[in-house]
């Protein structure tokens, strides 16, 4: 469903300079100001606002988890093919976490079944964004360049779009400030780290 993804310059990511930056009304990656380009004209953020945008989810203080009720409540929708009533959900969800990844998946495989062309790329464009932030990252070819991912559930996504195989194997390592996953298939190795939110 996704399509293939243009792979621009790979930056070091300063999690604490974005952290400052997010929450400074008078800088350029303040976030409520850059939230409004990203929700009224995704295709204007440059790839230094996406990084601030996915990587700065990491420090607000109300975010979605997949384990709190609504989003299974959405989720139990979704399996029922019920996608109008998961979409409505979804859309009250992302209100209060518009860079949300497993939100804008779900979003996208809704209106894909639906056959929504507008929608489905205005929502494609967030996705984009914020997945060429965590490409950007790195490019998984060792640790000190691996992928950095919010989340496990970011790191399946991720998975998907840089199609690793179903039958790669994973182990992990403790990494400072989170934890090596890497992912093995055919003698070629991918390492993601996750982040752990404890800033």
């Amino acid at each position: 469903m996704i399509a293939a993804f243009g792979f621009s310059q790979k930056s070091e990511i300063n999690l604490d300079n974005i952290k400052k930056e997010i929450a400074d009304q008078e800088s350029e990656f303040y976030y409520q100001k850059m939230l409004f380009k990203y929700q009224g004209m995704p295709k204007s953020i440059d790839s230094l606002e996406a990084q601030h945008l996915y990587y700065g989810r990491t420090f607000l203080e109300k975010t979605v988890s997949t384990s709190d009720d609504e989003f299974k409540k959405l989720l139990k929708n979704f399996h029922r093919k019920n996608y109008q009533e998961a979409i409505t959900k979804t859309r009250d969800l992302l209100s209060k976490d518009p860079t949300n990844l497993d939100l804008l998946m779900i979003m996208l495989q809704c209106y894909d079944k639906q056959q929504d062309v507008k929608n489905f790329s205005y929502y494609l464009s967030q996705f984009k964004l914020l997945t060429s932030a965590i490409l950007d990252s790195g490019d998984g070819k060792s640790e000190e360049s691996a992928y950095l991912v919010n989340s496990v559930g970011d790191e399946y996504i991720l998975i998907n779009v840089i199609q690793i195989p179903r039958q790669a194997s994973r182990s992990s390592k403790p990494a400072t400030g989170g934890m090596f996953d890497i992912w093995e298939n055919n003698n070629t190795k991918t390492y993601i780290k996750v982040i752990y939110n404890d800033f």
